[in-house]
């Protein structure tokens, strides 16, 4: 599993490049119209979603990448099949995904943990998401744009950590290269 995790590091980060853009973009442009807020947010929540099924697709307990995959995309189609939702109703969605993903992700921590140093980013990245949900749901009169930059501080942050978990991950390849080498020249010398 550390193998396969060493060789795809560059799918987690692009996972954390679309945050962090999909963040910043919430900062550049915070009296954009909520349609777009609904579109950028349906974006970066089909990438995020088909990156981590992608990326959880080879390994063998690939379970919660999936889900938390999925409740993603399925964020991302709702808002793009709703676009004129109100804005209550869109932070319920991103309270909602947020609060999901955040618990999918420390459950996909939990499965790696016992091989990766640092697992301390997805767990950090899951509370993160789930304190966000929740700010969102106990605070849905805030105004439209504290909320967008909200969303924005978020990403960026969530995108920093998993940024940080690619490159530890691309860190592990060649240390994961030499032990396979290893193993392969004593069972075929």
């Amino acid at each position: 599993m550390l193998d396969l995790l060493s060789r795809r590091w560059w799918w987690i980060l692009v996972r954390g490049i679309a945050a962090i853009l999909f963040g910043i973009a919430c900062f550049v442009w915070p009296g954009l119209a909520l349609w777009s807020l609904v579109m950028l947010f349906a974006a970066y929540a089909i990438v995020d979603g088909a990156s981590m099924i992608v990326f959880g697709r080879k390994l063998g307990s690939w379970f919660w990448y999936a889900l938390a995959g999925l409740v993603s995309m399925a964020a991302g189609v709702i808002a793009i099949a709703w676009p004129g939702i109100t804005s209550m109703a869109l932070l319920w969605v991103i309270a909602a995904w947020a609060i999901l993903s955040g618990i999918f992700q420390i459950m996909a921590g939990g499965e790696i943990r016992k091989e990766v140093e640092g697992e301390w980013v997805l767990f950090v990245g899951g509370v993160l998401a789930i304190l966000f949900g929740l700010m969102l749901f106990f605070r849905p009169g805030a105004g439209a744009v504290s909320v967008v930059w909200l969303i924005g501080t978020f990403m960026v942050l969530f995108g920093i950590l998993q940024v940080i978990l690619s490159f530890k991950l691309k860190g592990l390849q060649g240390r994961v290269k030499d032990v396979r080498e290893a193993v392969e020249e004593k069972i075929n010398p």
